[in-house]
């Protein structure tokens, strides 16, 4: 069978503090686009699982450790699974860019393989194992409002995106290693979002924490950055996560596919998509 595993993007992102288990408390306000990597799964007899990696961005993903491969043990061993699987990914969503793309396949293949609700306890093992962002994925749009709640907004606004990926392996811990300053964790309402433009409103008076730190490291990625957002009908641009990944908010899909155009004139070597939420 054939699953779609969606890549995600951060609309905020605020660093609260860093936690006693070296991890940070963050805060964000995310939504899933549809950028997805295809999975297909499918039971084997071998004493032992498969997990191929295919497609354009299958490079830098390591065979012996990863994110599928530590979910299937940590299954079995709850003994929430039995059997053995061939699991082949065709990797559309970029690696090391901020996207989610290996949390979002575990929590693809999880929802998939378990068909019962899991306990909490079991569940927030599986999150230490898997990372804190497993638990973004089970929702189209929310806000994380700390380390283990996952406000779900009701309503969904369709957004237009476009997507640069400079090439840029950003690893995740290195540019957390380098936070220094901590926001004030800040409350979020529905009623925060509660038509298109205030939503909008919102995202763009919203910032992420971990930006300034990528931009220094990479000044490149500034330069896209305000680039991007000198397009005709930009919103903002911004970072996604810890990068490397940058988007515009467009005001429809034209602005975006223009912008998509001019500036890969500029960027030849870099990969752009353009997207929208789910």
């Amino acid at each position: 069978m054939d699953l779609k595993s969606y890549a995600k993007i951060n609309l905020s992102l605020i660093v609260n503090k860093k936690l006693k288990n070296g991890f940070h408390n963050i805060q964000t306000l995310f939504c899933l686009i549809n950028l997805f990597d295809i999975i297909s799964i499918k039971k084997i007899k071998d004493n032992g699982d498969r997990i191929l990696f295919e497609g354009p961005h299958k490079k830098n993903i390591k065979k012996s450790d990863n994110t599928i491969k530590n979910l299937l043990i940590i299954l079995r061993e709850s003994k929430q699974i039995s059997d053995y699987y061939e699991v082949k990914i065709n990797k559309k969503i970029p690696v090391f860019a901020g996207l989610g793309g290996g949390t979002s396949n575990a929590a693809t293949i999880m929802n998939f393989l378990i068909k019962k609700k899991i306990s909490k306890m079991l569940f927030e093992k599986i999150v230490g194992v898997i990372g804190s962002d497993l638990r973004l994925f089970f929702h189209n749009y929310g806000f994380l409002k700390d380390s283990k709640k996952v406000i779900k907004l009701k309503k969904k606004y369709k957004l237009n995106f476009l997507l640069v990926y400079p090439k840029i392996k950003c690893s995740t811990k290195d540019i957390f290693l380098r936070v220094r300053k901590y926001s004030v964790k800040r409350k979020f309402s529905q009623r925060n979002v509660k038509n298109k433009s205030i939503f909008i409103d919102y995202v763009v008076n919203s910032n992420n924490d971990l930006q300034p730190i990528v931009e220094k490291k990479y000044p490149s990625i500034q330069r896209l950055l305000k680039n991007i957002s000198q397009e005709q009908g930009c919103f903002l641009s911004r970072l996604t996560g810890s990068g490397s990944v940058c988007y515009g908010l467009f005001i429809n899909e034209k602005c975006s596919k223009v912008a998509l155009r001019r500036l890969r004139k500029k960027y030849p070597k870099f990969w752009f998509s353009i997207a929208k939420t789910i």
